[in-house]
């Protein structure tokens, strides 16, 4: 149930993202919750070093948005041509 609640969260994460950062991004919904979770695990770790987060604490949703829009921001750069 929790990894299922993960990738619920996470998608709402990389809607949330893509709708904010808009652009022409074509990516499924498959994509959209992949850049989701990383953003949350990027978000998790981020805060550990910043010490926000204790170890083994996940991130909010907040923080989830935010990382899956720093993601988001390094597909792009990445996919630039």
């Amino acid at each position: 149930m929790s990894i299922l609640l993960t990738i619920v969260i996470g998608f709402v994460a990389g809607l949330i993202a893509r709708f904010l950062l808009p652009g022409k991004d074509p990516l499924g919904f498959i994509m959209t919750t992949v850049i989701g979770v990383a953003g949350a695990v990027v978000a998790s770790f981020g805060g550990q070093m910043l010490g926000w987060y204790q170890q083994g604490q996940t991130a909010g949703f907040v923080a989830s948005v935010l990382g899956a829009i720093a993601v988001l921001v390094v597909l792009r750069f990445l996919r630039r041509e």
